[in-house]
């Protein structure tokens, strides 16, 4: 009896996996060599001529920590007064009708409800602004 020997009709149980080691560095030294020298796609993108007409100076609407609403006309020489909502309207369709394309920002103080924010721009939404953004402080 011999215990160190297999029998010739026995199957190997046992997966060799060396030469599957040996393909995957050879593939990975492959790519290592061709990824440097392959060249990145060219994208050709369309360009725009300058705008004639100089940008609109924004509109400020800032709600302050009361919930109050006061407004900024950057163009006029940003000085701010206080306005409510039947006022902020009168005052956008007065300026909608000077320039359709009038940019409106939203500051709004750190501790100010989410709702109120939702509330300024749904008012500029019923007044048909088309460009609203959001004032922040960077860092």
């Amino acid at each position: 009896m011999s215990y160190g020997r297999r029998a010739a009709h026995q199957q190997m149980s046992q997966i060799n996996v060396v030469p599957y080691i040996d393909v995957m560095l050879v593939l990975l030294v492959i790519f290592m060599i061709t990824a440097p020298l392959m060249n990145p796609g060219q994208i050709d993108l369309p360009s725009v001529g300058k705008s004639s007409a100089p940008s609109v100076a924004p509109l400020e609407v800032i709600i302050k920590k009361d919930r109050t609403w006061s407004l900024r006309d950057h163009a006029r020489g940003g000085v701010e007064f206080p306005v409510s909502h039947d006022e902020l309207s009168a005052l956008l369709q007065q300026s909608l009708a000077k320039n359709p394309e009038q940019p409106v920002v939203i500051s709004a103080d750190r501790s100010v409800r989410y709702e109120e924010v939702v509330s300024v721009m749904e008012t500029l939404q019923q007044q048909h602004i088309k460009k609203i953004g959001l004032l922040t402080k960077t860092r």
